[in-house]
């Protein structure tokens, strides 16, 4: 097994690249399992993609739970490593472990039980797209326990300097997918043609394989902090400290979720099709927020590493590294998704109504992929330090005013379905701007750490120093 990156000491730069990028090649591996199921999908027709899409949602859902443990055993063990204290990474890995079961748990229940209900609060209008919309929402629900378990353990390994082994996991996975999405929806050979059960089947097999990997990488590995028990008693004061650093990142998901819902509430005026250009397009434009998430929790680790370490002058040195790369690939994408948007889109769905609001709705989201990257990482930089609750609070608020713009700009006074595009554009705009420059002016005034020797501005005159001192 690929051994930890120890990040406190070392080349600055020439390590966060190696930290970031299996980061980020296990987060597009994450977008090609929702790609390669929306290809096949897509191929079938759009009411089968606004169904996936519509059920999806609440997959994002239980998404916004494992961050509650998912963010505080990154930071933890960040932290506890960083200053060599392998029992105190152990004590949060099973904390963090303990509090996914139990929330997926619960809430695949509550999935499982409600399903007719969740579906029918987008009120679609069309009986065939509700029915697949439930189908899959029942599959779904029921394998959340498992689902919930991957991003815990990617989190696991790569607050410890290690993310090689999610990156490699994580990737069989993929292929799994990939090889099941056209045997189990459209019926190849022996099977049945199963259309969106088909999709959701081939993803809970490929994660199952995958929960099981990093099950036995853990049981085969000599690393003291991965020597864990999860059948111990719950310890109340490790629980706390998960929840308090996870919960705003939670807290911020959840919502997140809850204002898309509401916003395809409204796309749903406008009939299947637009719902299934916002799938599309989100996972299309996830390729630039999955690749900064990656820059973010190299920066987390790097940032949590460093200050368990007190070595605060490599915090400086390593945010202005990493963002100086977030910005370089969110001007291309932003280029990528203005000008070539309709031959990317056409490649999902190749309807013609579809790929014309598609193309709309990438060229307006291009315009603030650049400010989206630099949030994004951003906030990885706070939650390294523990200080989750501010780039969560920004991100709260800016998000939830999509929501009354959206149905504000989509009036056909205005400027029709294209002004809910517009309003997600602008508020990403928005909070690029905000978060970034509260992290700027926190730091010039020394607030973010209160430390003697944690001073000046983290934009120092000289050029980066590749190595520490």
């Amino acid at each position: 097994m690929a051994k930890r990156i120890d990040l406190t000491e070392g080349a600055i730069v020439k390590k966060l690249v190696k930290l970031a990028i299996p980061i980020m090649a296990t987060s597009f591996i994450q977008i090609a399992y929702n790609m390669a199921d929306m290809i096949w999908i897509g191929r079938v027709g759009s009411n089968e993609v606004a169904a996936v899409g519509t059920a999806g949602f609440f997959a994002m859902i239980a998404a916004s739970l494992a961050m509650v443990s998912k963010v505080g055993v990154e930071i933890k063990v960040s932290q506890s490593l960083g200053r060599h204290d392998d029992e105190a990474a152990k004590n949060y890995i099973v904390s963090a472990i303990q509090i996914n079961i139990l929330l997926s748990i619960i809430y695949s229940i509550i999935v499982i039980i409600f399903k007719k209900e969740f579906i029918g609060f987008f009120k679609l209008g069309n009986e065939e797209v509700i029915k697949m919309a439930e189908v899959y929402l029942l599959a779904i629900g029921s394998a959340m326990s498992i689902t919930c378990m991957i991003p815990v353990f990617t989190a696991i390994f790569n607050g410890a300097g290690n993310s090689r082994i999610p990156f490699v996991i994580n990737a069989v996975g993929l292929v799994i997918n990939i090889v099941l999405d056209p045997i189990l929806i459209m019926g190849i050979g022996p099977f049945p043609k199963l259309g969106v059960l088909g999709a959701a089947l081939a993803t809970i097999a490929a994660q199952c394989v995958v929960v099981i990997y990093f099950i036995s990488i853990i049981l085969k590995s000599k690393e003291e902090y991965l020597k864990f028990n999860i059948f111990k008693r719950p310890n109340i004061r490790t629980i706390k400290t998960i929840c308090k650093l996870g919960l705003p990142s939670g807290f911020q998901n959840g919502l997140f979720t809850l204002f898309t819902i509401l916003i395809a509430r409204v796309i749903a005026v406008w009939g299947p099709v637009p719902i299934a250009v916002q799938k599309v397009g989100s996972q299309i434009e996830a390729i630039s927020w999955m690749t900064a998430g990656g820059f973010s929790t190299a920066l987390g680790a790097f940032v949590g590493q460093n200050y368990g370490a007190k070595k605060y002058d490599r915090i400086k040195k390593g945010y202005k590294a990493t963002i100086m790369m977030a910005i370089v690939v969110g001007g291309i994408t932003s280029l990528l998704l203005i000008f070539g948007g309709e031959f990317i889109f056409s490649i999902f769905i190749p309807e013609k109504e579809a790929i014309s609001y598609g193309k709309e709705y990438l060229k307006i989201l291009g315009y603030s992929q650049l400010f989206m990257c630099i949030e994004i990482t951003t906030a990885g930089a706070f939650n390294g330090i523990g200080r989750t609750y501010i780039p969560a609070s920004i991100s709260i608020i800016l998000t939830g005013l999509r929501v009354p713009f959206a149905i504000l700009l989509s009036s056909t006074a205005l400027l029709g379905l294209n002004g809910v595009w517009w309003s997600i554009s602008i508020s990403s705009i928005l909070k690029g701007v905000v978060v970034t420059s509260v992290f700027l002016i926190m730091l010039k005034k020394n607030k973010l750490i209160k430390d003697k020797n944690f001073q000046g501005t983290i934009l120092p005159k000289e050029t980066i120093e590749l190595s520490s001192k």
